[in-house]
C-alpha cells in the first residue's frame, strides 16, 4: 500500500484551477531553466541555514506568507525523508564550519510546550544521524543542572545551563565550533550571545527583535520579479502584494487613519488583479504584526471600515504578540484564500515547507476546523497532518497532470525556494 494511500492529501476544492493548473505546467515545463538559476543564486547568496515557509494555495495564486527562520515542526515532517534531512544538515552545517564535530542548539525556553520540545528531540536527532554530537544550551533564568524531559514519544531531551568563557559558549565541557540557534528572541537579544568568535546560524540579526516581515517580503518582491522574468509569467501569480505604515498603537488607537487609507488602497490593488483575471471573489487583507509569530496580533480585513469599527477585545488582540512584546508596527498584506481541504470533513488546510540549507526537506499540511478560506490559520485549534507529503518535493512527474501530488509539491518547493532566497538575502544584508 502507497504511502499516498495511507495518509492522504488535501483536495484543492475549487473550480478557478485554471491559473495555477497553468503556473504548475509552466513551471514543471521549465524545471530545468529554474533548477539552473536557483543554482546560480546560491552560489552568489548562501541559503540560511534552515527555513520553514507557509504557503497559501487560492487555486488562481500560490504565495508566501509568512517565513520562519528559526522553525519549530520538525517533529511534523515525514519520517521517509530523514536520509534526505541528513544530508541536508551536514551539507549546512559544513557550510558554516567545514571540520565540525560538535553542536550546540539554543532553543526556545520552553519546558511544558510538548510539541516544542518533540520538535527540539528530533532536531537533535537529524544532527546526529548526520554525524554530530549535538546538546542544548538553555537560557532558562533558574537553570541551575542540567534538566531532563520525558516526552510523549517516549524520548528524552536533556536542557543544560549555558555558559559563557571569553568570547565562547557553550555548556559544561562543551564548547562546539558552531552554535545553532532554534530561538526567535523575540524579547530581545541575550548579552551572553554578544560578540562570539564561534559561528551562530542563523545570524542573532535575524531574531525578531529586529528583524520585519516587510523587509523580508520586500526582498521576496525583487526575487518573483527576477524570476518571473525567467520563466515569463505575471509576478503576482506567487507574490503577495503588501503595505506597511508607520507607528501603530492599537490600545491608544494612534496611527488608524494611516493603517485604514493602506489598508483601503491595497484593497484596491487586489481587485484590479481581480478584475483582470476575470475572479469573483472578494478581495481581502490580512494585517499583521510586523516583527513576530506564533499567529500572534493577526486579523483578516475586507474593508477600511473595519479598522475604526475595532471593539476592546480586538485591539487588545492586536496590539501584543508573543512574550507580551508591543505590536508597534503592522505589515498590511494581500490575504490569499486557501482552497485545500482534508479529510471528508473538507477542514481548511494549507501546506508548511521545510528547507534545510537549499534542499526541501519536506512539509506537512497545518489544519484547522474553525478557521475559514480567508483566515489565518497558525492559531489556536490548528491540527498538523504530519505525514501529508506523500512524495518529495524535488521529484516531479513531467508526464503526470500539473496538480498530482508529485507536481504540485514541486510547485511548492519552487515557491518556498524563492522565499528561501529571499530570506538569504535578508542575511547578505544584515552583514553589509
Amino acid at each position: 500500500m502507497s504511502i499516498e494511500h495511507l495518509y492522504g492529501v488535501p483536495h484543492l476544492t475549487t473550480v478557478l484551477t485554471g491559473p495555477l493548473l497553468k503556473l504548475e505546467r509552466h513551471l514543471l515545463d521549465h524545471q530545468a531553466a529554474i533548477e539552473w538559476w536557483l543554482r546560480g543564486q546560491w552560489l552568489d547568496t548562501p541559503p540560511p541555514f534552515y527555513a520553514s515557509v507557509d504557503l497559501r494555495n487560492a487555486g488562481f495564486k500560490l504565495a508566501p506568507v509568512d517565513t520562519n527562520l528559526f522553525p519549530a515542526g520538525f517533529n511534523n515532517l515525514n519520517p521517509a525523508f530523514m536520509p534526505l534531512c541528513i544530508q541536508a544538515m551536514q551539507s549546512a552545517v559544513e557550510r558554516v564550519c567545514p571540520r565540525a564535530a560538535k553542536v550546540l542548539v539554543i532553543p526556545e525556553s520552553h519546558t511544558r510546550n510538548l510539541f516544542y520540545l518533540e520538535n527540539l528531540a528530533t532536531l537533535v536527532t537529524m544532527l546526529n544521524k548526520a554525524g554530530f554530537e549535538v546538546r542544548l544550551g538553555s537560557l532558562i533564568d533558574d537553570l541551575a543542572e542540567p534538566r531532563t524531559l520525558d516526552l510523549p514519544s517516549g524520548r528524552k531531551i536533556q536542557l543544560e545551563p549555558l555558559l559563557r568563557v571569553g568570547n565562547r559558549v557553550g555548556v559544561k565541557d562543551f564548547f562546539p565550533c558552531m552554535i545553532l540557534l532554534n530561538n526567535d528572541f523575540s524579547a530581545g537579544r541575550p548579552a551572553l550571545l554578544e560578540g562570539l568568535e564561534q559561528p551562530v546560524m542563523p545570524p542573532l540579526d535575524l531574531g525578531w527583535f529586529n528583524r520585519l516581515k516587510s523587509d523580508h517580503f520586500t526582498h521576496y518582491r525583487r526575487v518573483a520579479q527576477e524570476f518571473s522574468e525567467i520563466i515569463d509569467i505575471d509576478p503576482w501569480l506567487i507574490d503577495p502584494l503588501f503595505r506597511q505604515c508607520g507607528e501603530i498603537n492599537f490600545m491608544k488607537r494612534e496611527g488608524e487613519e494611516c493603517l485604514a487609507t493602506n489598508v483601503d488602497g491595497l484593497l484596491s490593488s487586489i481587485q484590479r488583479k481581480y478584475d483582470e483575471y476575470g475572479l469573483d471573489k472578494k478581495p481581502f487583507v490580512i494585517v499583521k504584526a510586523d516583527a513576530g509569530t506564533y499567529g500572534m496580533g493577526i486579523m483578516t480585513v475586507h474593508s477600511a471600515a473595519e479598522i475604526y469599527e475595532l471593539n476592546r477585545k480586538q485591539r487588545t488582540h492586536m496590539a501584543a504578540t508573543k512574550g507580551g512584546q508591543d505590536v508597534t508596527q503592522v505589515i498590511i498584506q494581500e490575504g490569499v484564500y486557501t482552497f485545500e481541504t482534508w479529510g471528508e470533513a473538507q477542514k481548511v488546510a494549507e501546506p508548511v515547507v521545510y528547507m534545510v540549507d537549499r534542499f526541501v526537506v519536506g512539509g506537512f499540511y497545518r489544519v484547522h476546523t474553525t478557521r475559514g478560506v480567508n483566515e489565518n490559520l497558525n492559531s489556536p485549534g490548528m491540527q498538523f497532518e504530519p505525514l501529508a507529503f506523500a512524495e518529495p518535493c524535488n521529484n516531479p512527474d513531467p508526464n503526470k497532470d500539473p496538480d498530482a501530488h508529485p507536481n504540485r509539491f514541486y510547485a511548492y518547493g519552487v515557491i518556498a525556494r524563492l522565499a528561501m532566497l529571499a530570506a538569504a538575502r535578508e542575511i547578505a544584508g544584515t552583514k553589509a
